[in-house]
C-alpha cells in the first residue's frame, strides 16, 4: 500500500487561502497597464495618463448602477474580486453579489450589481470583466471536464501550465468548477519526471533517486512519471507513493493497473480529451490530470447592464 493517503495529495484551493496582498497587486498592475501604460519603456509611455474616455464626459448628476450580467452559460469564478478591484480604483462605489463563485448560472442570470460613482465604474469596467470572463472561463471549463468525467473515486486534476503570476487564481478556478489542484509549485512534491530521469541515465538508479528524494523532503509524497509498462517493475520497487502514467492507451491502463496493483496511487495524464474521459472512468485510477483545464479554456462572455435613470 502507498505511504500517503488519497486525501493528503490533492486540495481545493477556497478564496479564504488567496493573499489579499498579492491579488491587490496584480489587480493595480492590470489598472497601471490600463491607465499608464504599465510594460512600456519611459520613451513610449503615454505623457497624460488616466481614461481619457471618461475624462471627457461631463460630470453625472449622481450615481450609476449596472448589473455584471451572465451572456452564456457558465460556472462563476472571481466575483470576490469586485470589491477589491472597486477599492483599487479609489473605492467610490460598491458591489453587490447576487451568485457564489461556484454557482452554475444560465444566460441572463445577473451576478453582481455594482454602484456609485459611474467615472469609477466605467473606468473599472474593463478590468473587471477580464478577471471574471477569464476565471469563469476555467470554472466552465472545468465543470464540462468533471462532468464528462462522471461519478466515481476518480479525481480530475489540474496540473502547473498556468498563466504566469496568476497560478493561484487559476487553480482557484478549477476548484470552482469541481476540480481538484494538482500540485501547487515545485516546493510541495517530489516529482521525478521523464527529464528528471533522463538525467539519471536509466531506471536502474531510480530506487536511489526516490531515497535520495525522501532523505531531502521526508515530509513530501514522491511521484515519478513512466510512459512505458516496463519502467513500472522498478518504480514500484524504488516505492514512490504516486505513480503518472504518461500517454497511455485504456488498454495499457488496464496492465499497468493489474500490475501495480494498489501498491502506489496512480495518475494518467498525456492527451486527455472530452471524448477519452468517459472511457477511463472505470478504470480505476485515483486521479486524471489535464492542463486543458487551463490552457484550452476559453474566456466566458460577461456584460455590463446600465440602470437608466
Amino acid at each position: 500500500m502507498p505511504a500517503v493517503s488519497f486525501d493528503h495529495l490533492v486540495q481545493r484551493l477556497s478564496w479564504e487561502d488567496l493573499d489579499r496582498a498579492y491579488l491587490r497587486r496584480l489587480v493595480e498592475q492590470a489598472r497601471d497597464e490600463d491607465l499608464a501604460g504599465l510594460g512600456l519603456t519611459a520613451a513610449r509611455r503615454p505623457r497624460e495618463t488616466g481614461d481619457r474616455s471618461t475624462g471627457s464626459l461631463a460630470p453625472s448628476p449622481g450615481d450609476g448602477r449596472a448589473d455584471l450580467v451572465a451572456r452564456e452559460a457558465m460556472t462563476v469564478c472571481g466575483l470576490p474580486l469586485l470589491s477589491l478591484i472597486i477599492s483599487v480604483y479609489g473605492g467610490r462605489a460598491t458591489a453587490q453579489l447576487r451568485v457564489r463563485d461556484g454557482a452554475n448560472v444560465s444566460a441572463g442570470t445577473v451576478l453582481a450589481t455594482i454602484s456609485g460613482d459611474p467615472r469609477t465604474l466605467l473606468t473599472a469596467e474593463r478590468i473587471a470583466l477580464n478577471f471574471l470572463q477569464h476565471l469563469s472561463g476555467i470554472a466552465t471549463q472545468t465543470r464540462r471536464y468533471v462532468d464528462a468525467l462522471g461519478e466515481g473515486r476518480t479525481r480530475l486534476l489540474d496540473t502547473r501550465k498556468t498563466t504566469p503570476g496568476y497560478r493561484m487564481l487559476e487553480k482557484y478556478a478549477v476548484a470552482c468548477g469541481g476540480g481538484w489542484n494538482h500540485r501547487l509549485g515545485l516546493f510541495d512534491r517530489v516529482m521525478l519526471k521523464d527529464n528528471h530521469l533522463a538525467l539519471l541515465g536509466s531506471t536502474d538508479d531510480l530506487a536511489a533517486a526516490v531515497t535520495r528524494a525522501r532523505r531531502a523532503a521526508p515530509e513530501l509524497p514522491v511521484e515519478v512519471e513512466v510512459d512505458r509498462i516496463t519502467q513500472l517493475p522498478a518504480v514500484l520497487d524504488a516505492g514512490a507513493d504516486v505513480i503518472l502514467l504518461d500517454n497511455f492507451t485504456p488498454a495499457r491502463l488496464r496492465r499497468a493497473l493489474a500490475l501495480i496493483g494498489g501498491r502506489a496511487l496512480t495518475e494518467a495524464s498525456g492527451g486527455i480529451t472530452l471524448r477519452s474521459l468517459p472511457k477511463l472512468a472505470g478504470l480505476g485510477l485515483d486521479f486524471i490530470s489535464t492542463g486543458a483545464l487551463v490552457h484550452q479554456s476559453s474566456w466566458v462572455d460577461i456584460g455590463l447592464d446600465w440602470h437608466r435613470p
